[in-house]
């Protein structure tokens, strides 16, 4: 349940036109679901933080992500992420109308209906970083967010990005996904006015230290409208730019 959701039950019993029996059964599996010894289900982390609860299915088996992925499904919108091809055909067989993306590896099912101000634009420097931009696509869909994609435009051709500056001037935020060096992200924050959140990713050659390089250039960016999230986390950046989109 979400807040629209809670506020509206709220004005029908206060208007007379629900009674508190039908409040009550509508609560009644609030705030959370212990589903056997494995997992206990939040059902009002969408009235808290303003999403789902979303699976994380590394290292869950895929019937423990389908019995998870089935609960929270009959509940509202569902996103699965790090979803293997081996596991997603159960989780598919387990939810009828869910989409998967092996490149993203998500899964998802439905989208939230609230107001955004976007659109967040997601900005990667090669083809290579694209997975975590679809992980973070797929985050914003289900958000309700609308997300233009600005892909394979990094440093080593600088023109490519400038090209597709008014892309990012109409954003409300600019996600920027890189690895090796990870100075996109210093370039687009020094372009535009908008929160700007770094993802760096594992792409890159030995020195890049699977994503500690572009994590640390990140990090030590002296354009002070860039914020950072862990190596590889589109998830984590789309949600605080969908947040950012709904203000």
């Amino acid at each position: 349940m979400d807040e629209r959701r809670l506020r509206a039950l709220l004005a029908r019993v206060r208007k007379g036109e629900a009674t508190l029996d039908q409040a009550v059964a509508a609560l009644k599996h609030a705030p959370f679901e212990q589903l056997g010894d494995t997992a206990t289900i939040d059902h009002h982390r969408t009235l808290r933080v303003g999403m789902p609860e979303v699976i994380l299915a590394e290292s869950k088996t895929a019937a423990q992500v389908a019995a998870i992925a089935r609960r929270l499904a009959a509940r509202g919108p569902l996103l699965v992420t790090r979803l293997s091809p081996e596991k997603a055909g159960p989780v598919r067989r387990a939810l009828r109308g869910a989409t998967y993306d092996p490149v993203s590896r998500t899964l998802r099912r439905g989208r939230m209906d609230l107001p955004a101000r976007g659109p967040v634009a997601i900005c990667c420097a090669g083809t290579s970083d694209i997975p975590v931009c679809e992980e973070a696509f797929a985050t914003l869909e289900v958000m309700g967010v609308a997300a233009v994609r600005v892909y394979d435009v990094g440093v080593a051709g600088i023109h490519r990005l400038l090209a597709r500056r008014g892309e990012l001037d109409a954003a409300r935020a600019v996600i920027v996904v890189a690895g090796m060096e990870g100075a996109l992200a210093s370039v687009v924050g020094g372009l535009v006015g908008k929160p700007v959140i770094a993802v760096p990713t594992s792409v890159g050659y030995g020195a890049s230290l699977a994503g500690l390089a572009p994590l640390l250039t990140m990090l030590n960016s002296c354009t002070p409208n860039v914020a950072v999230v862990n190596i590889d986390n589109g998830f984590g950046a789309a949600f605080v730019a969908g947040l950012i989109a709904r203000e």
